[in-house]
């Protein structure tokens, strides 16, 4: 698995289901990434990709681990596209 290339992955799906914030940067929650088709097929283990892309400080959100169901109105930001 490459994390890099899953990070770019993820960078481009939270664009297209978040929405722009007055600051400019795209969130979107936990749920609505979970459940959506494209990312289920995409992304092998999404909560260990979300974990790599915090900890490059990519994105941000509340919490270490993320678990659907209990975590799904967690949003998660993007801080950077690079």
């Amino acid at each position: 698995m490459n994390v890099a290339h899953e990070v770019e992955l993820l960078v481009t799906h939270i664009k297209r289901l978040g929405k722009q914030g007055a600051d400019g940067k795209y969130a979107v929650t936990f749920g609505e990434m979970f459940d959506d088709d494209d990312c289920a097929n995409v992304f092998e283990a999404l909560v260990g990709t979300l974990r790599a892309a915090k900890k490059k400080k990519i994105i941000k959100y509340d919490g270490e681990l993320l678990l659907q169901g209990v975590h799904d109105k967690v949003e998660i930001t993007l801080l950077t596209d690079n």
